[in-house]
């Protein structure tokens, strides 16, 4: 579990000697990607590893479906090396035993799936075992497992437990369903073996599509680990994130959650996209973190009753769209465009309330703002100039906090810092139930200093709603992305947060904000705003134009708000972890593509040319389709 929930830490970690690059410990977070190319063509695997070499990857992974791949990856592995390349390469495996051993022959690191090392395709039936049974099929993943350790030892090969989400085995699922229990159980029958074995040379990953999922389960590995006194170091990543700004934001919530939080000690960005694109996405990530070392210590209390393996989400009382039962509100911030003497917003508009700060005239003249649209003004302005506004509130800090009990307004916003939370704050926050607070931090581990105030909040039995407030100076799009995730992500999946107002002072456009304020929010699962794809990054198991197929299916479906497609490039995860997709495109063969609705396949081995409008078909047959409008 985290040490200290509100200072930076890296949790301690075993090392693992892969080749000549080495994994926790006291060892730097490595960063690694995976190859698309067929294993099969040797000069085309080495180029692609090359290209994410050069991209800065300590490690890469290519996939080996069969033993004739496993083979090949000795060719590939002679062919870096005659060109003086000694970054370590990791066979993934999947369904095969054989293959994995073959592969261990040549390669620093294996990877296996337990929930398909052994067990067969996952088929969703449920499957009653009894304690004899069940413990039948344990001891046969020992019988299964020991001569790939062997070979491992023999040629001092390192192996990955990397348990997918999508790919429980029906064994797992028939008695823990499809929960972190369940996928925690999966990680933990084979580190047991592991450890009966002396075998150290272990690396662990436990992923999932879903951000809140992920991030739970690993938590929850790591307290069951150390529950066993075992301290192996973790790889992480979130499977399917897709492509663009949905692949970042969700990678650098889940991610970055974890890495926050100290936990991490190797990372894959997956992303639908060319395998060196991910490296610098994950090389920003680790050094945003690598930013809270040596941080100016928080004090604080942690709520004893506060378990970060919990879905719960914070309680909190209800003013009108905030708190309470509500999604999480978005408040753009336009006091930096009133500055800059631009009043101009985007038609597609979309926060649910806008920040003015002292503004008034230049605001309430400018034709494109929303009649309907809430402010929020400073107490000054608000009181002199704008309360005349019907759908306009006060915005209250520490140099107008006197002020808060003979104002009127049916809904009052504060402006706090966790220093800023004195006894006499809290007694007014316990009293007045019209206050919102905006939640601000300068510190540089952020995280901790408002997490830090929700826990004083918790202590103190006090539900005021909280909105989560930062504020950058990015020029980039990609960085604020990458950056406002991580610090936002990590609060909403703790459980805290009733809304979200990223401020920045680097000229990105206010549309691009509002989007990126809203993908936070979809990405830890709070407020689904827009459809979401479950999307693989692709490998040499890919059957079909990944990106291509990605952009086309967008094209045609970007618009249906609310649902959840998953676009698979074959069969080893794509059923399971689209499992709670609404609609799934999963490569079955060569050019061939099956349909799902959940997790039922619908249609089979279609013609990749006909396969996306076969899928707007079955959305519209199910009712799910709406026009786009014109």
């Amino acid at each position: 579990m985290i040490s200290d929930p509100f200072n930076y830490k890296r949790r301690s970690s075993s090392p693992v000697q892969i080749g000549r690059v080495p994994l926790g410990g006291t060892n730097p977070i490595r960063i690694q990607s995976m190859t698309n190319t067929s294993t099969m063509d040797t000069e085309a695997s080495i180029a692609q590893c090359l290209r994410i070499i050069d991209a800065g990857a300590d490690y890469v992974r290519l996939t080996a479906q069969g033993v004739r791949e496993a083979e090949n990856l000795q060719h590939i592995h002679a062919g870096l090396r005659d060109r003086g390349v000694q970054t370590p390469l990791v066979a993934d495996i999947h369904f095969n035993p054989k293959a994995a051993e073959a592969a261990a022959q040549y390669v620093e690191k294996v990877r296996i799936n337990p929930g398909n090392f052994v067990d067969s395709v996952k088929t969703f039936k449920t499957v009653e075992y009894t304690d004899e049974s069940y413990a039948a099929e344990t001891a046969r993943i020992r019988t299964r497992l020991l001569p790939l350790l062997d070979i491992c030892r023999q040629h001092h090969t390192a192996l990955r437990i990397g348990v997918n989400h999508g790919s429980l085995s029906d064994r797992i699922m028939s008695r823990y369903g499809d929960t972190p229990a369940g996928m925690v159980e999966s990680c933990m029958e084979f580190l047991r073996i592991l450890v009966a074995e002396n075998f150290p040379d272990v690396v662990i990953s436990i992923k999932s599509s879903n951000t809140v999922m992920m991030v739970k389960t690993v938590h929850l590995l790591v307290r069951q680990m150390e529950q066993e006194n075992m301290k192996f170091p973790l790889h992480l990543g979130v499977t399917e994130a897709g492509d663009g700004e949905d692949g970042r934001i969700k990678s650098a919530v889940g991610i970055g959650a974890l890495l926050a939080d100290g936990i991490g000690d190797t990372i894959r960005v997956s992303l639908s996209e060319d395998p060196e694109a991910e490296i610098p996405v994950a090389r920003k990530l680790v050094d945003y973190i690598r930013e809270k070392n040596r941080h100016a210590p928080i004090e604080a209390s942690l709520f004893p009753a506060y378990d970060p393996t919990s879905m719960d989400r914070r309680p909190t009382y209800s003013l009108k769209n905030i708190g309470g039962d509500s999604v999480p509100i978005v408040i753009s911030d336009l006091t930096a465009d009133c500055e800059n003497g631009n009043g101009a917003l985007p038609s597609n508009f979309s926060a649910d309330y806008a920040y003015i700060g002292s503004e008034s005239s230049r605001l309430f003249s400018n034709t494109s703002l929303p009649n309907t649209l809430p402010l929020i003004a400073d107490y000054p302005a608000w009181k002199t100039s704008v309360q005349q506004h019907p759908n306009t509130y006060p915005l209250f800090d520490h140099s107008t906090i006197n002020a808060i009990e003979t104002c009127e307004a049916p809904l009052k916003f504060i402006r706090l810092s966790y220093l800023e939370c004195s006894d006499r704050v809290i007694r007014l926050l316990q009293h007045d139930t019209s206050l919102t607070v905006l939640l601000e931090t300068s510190h540089a581990n952020g995280i901790g200093e408002q997490r830090a105030f929700f826990h004083t909040l918790l202590r103190a039995g006090c539900q005021t709603p909280v909105v989560i407030c930062r504020k950058y100076r990015e020029t980039s799009v990609e960085d604020l992305q990458l950056k406002a995730a991580v610090d936002f992500g990590t609060l909403f999946l703790d459980g805290f947060g009733n809304g979200i107002m990223l401020s920045n002072t680097g000229n990105i456009p206010i549309d691009a904000i509002h989007s990126c304020m809203f993908g936070i929010l979809q990405a830890t699962r709070l407020r689904i705003s827009k459809t979401e794809y479950i999307s693989c990054p692709g490998c040499g198991r890919t059957l079909f134009d990944l990106q291509t197929t990605i952009a086309r299916i967008k094209q045609s479906t970007a618009h249906l708000k609310g649902l959840k497609i998953g676009v698979m490039g074959c069969i080893v995860n794509g059923p399971g972890e689209m499992a709670d997709a609404d609609y799934g495109y999963v490569g079955s063969a060569v050019g061939k593509v099956d349909l799902y609705k959940n997790k039922h396949r619908i249609e089979k081995n279609i013609p990749a040319e006909q396969a996306v409008d076969k899928l707007v078909q079955l959305i519209k047959k199910y009712g799910d389709w709406k026009e786009l409008k014109s």
